[in-house]
């Protein structure tokens, strides 16, 4: 098949991820949403952190792991698998919204429950004033664009996907389209989104980047090994010594629009440093042979195929939790009940959402049949 384009050719297929690297990076997202649980832990008030207890408070470093990884996998299947704009689409629409629309909905419901029920008061979930607002908001994404910064009721961690989604949306675009085409609209995204996405669009193209990177170059098994030791010892060193919230304040002191809060960007330069540590790791157990991993694939398989739901239930489950049970922050009972309740929760929440996707797909695939064509963009994928 000719190319649609003067001086593309066919793309040859893009090499599988070998499956030892394949499972760590299954690993990585699992315990990055593990991870990011455990960090609400003292925040939302279910029990005391013991100080200097650093390893409770990786959150923020877990979501820059997310956007590294989800860069490296987005820049992975547009080349594997989604052979056009419309496939990315309808693949990114389902893998988002067979999670975000349930639990997005369910979220307003709990609210309007708790409310009814005075659990909570009307002031705590204003969003269910103006739902005809907020819902629109919430479930196109727009919770972080410019001065917003809008979650949904009880889904706090919801914030990253205003990040994420848009960066989905940016590479789309730059993918796939061509010429003016191509410029004008990237251009106009990047003036939509304002400039905190702006400040984290370098740690979801890192994970591009990296993707790109390994295809081509290899790294001598004790090298990589070491280096991955390093890329952990150095990530402990960064929190135990607080350089995190010396590189947030920075970040404040330094920013020059007092008029652009930067909100969820706060932590941006501590943000680019944890990057270049997740890209050193995931660079180095590519090469570093971790074969080991192929004797517990299913489980780490099963765990990861629940990490979207996790990341996002386990807020709305804590603070529902709070709410209405008289939790005991120092009763291991309480706070293990309190666990049980999360994984429950994810496992039958997961059934309906991460484990049901193949009911989106059909869904988006029918929308995406009844829109207009788009011209080059939906036969045989081209190279630039």
């Amino acid at each position: 098949m000719a190319s649609a384009n003067p001086g593309m050719t066919m793309a040859d297929p893009a090499p599988f991820l070998p499956r030892p690297f394949s499972l760590y990076l299954d690993c990585c997202r699992f315990l990055a949403a593990v991870l990011v649980v455990a960090s609400h832990f003292g925040p939302f008030g279910a029990i005391v952190a013991p100080r200097g207890s650093w390893w409770l408070n990786l959150g923020r470093e877990s979501v820059v792991v997310f956007f590294v990884l989800s860069g490296f996998v987005i820049a992975y299947t547009t080349e594997r698998k989604n052979a056009g704009l419309r496939d990315y689409c309808v693949a990114r629409c389902t893998r988002i919204y067979s999670v975000a629309l349930p639990l997005v909905l369910l979220g307003f419901a709990i609210a309007a429950v708790l409310v009814l029920t005075q659990q909570a008061a009307p002031g705590q979930f204003y969003q269910l004033a103006k739902p005809w607002l907020y819902l629109p908001l919430h479930l196109l994404f727009m919770g972080e664009l410019w001065t917003v910064s809008e979650p949904p009721p009880l889904l706090g961690p919801y914030w990253s996907l205003g990040y994420e989604v848009w960066y989905y949306v940016l590479f789309g675009a730059a993918f796939y389209l061509r010429g003016l085409r191509r410029l004008a609209v990237v251009g106009s995204l990047l003036v939509f989104v304002g400039p905190k996405l702006w400040l984290l669009l370098p740690v979801w193209l890192a994970g591009v980047a990296s993707y790109h990177w390994q295809k081509t170059h290899t790294i001598a098994r004790p090298l990589a090994r070491a280096g991955w030791i390093l890329s952990l010892a150095l990530l402990a060193a960064y929190k135990m010594n607080g350089l995190d919230a010396t590189l947030r304040a920075l970040a404040l002191s330094s920013w020059p629009f007092p008029d652009l809060p930067l909100k969820s960007a706060d932590r941006c330069l501590a943000d680019y440093l944890v990057c270049s540590l997740v890209v050193l790791n995931f660079l180095c157990a590519k090469n570093a042979d971790f074969r080991g991993l192929l004797r517990v694939e299913r489980p780490v398989r099963w765990l990861a195929s629940y990490t979207f739901t996790l990341y996002l239930v386990h807020a709305l489950v804590m603070q529902v939790w709070l709410m209405v049970y008289p939790h005991r922050q120092s009763s291991a009972g309480d706070v293990l009940a309190l666990v049980a309740a999360i994984v429950g929760a994810t496992l039958l929440i997961g059934q309906l959402t991460e484990r049901r996707k193949g009911w989106f797909e059909t869904v988006f695939a029918w929308l995406a049949a009844r829109l207009p064509s788009s011209g080059g963009t939906d036969g045989a994928k081209l190279i630039r």
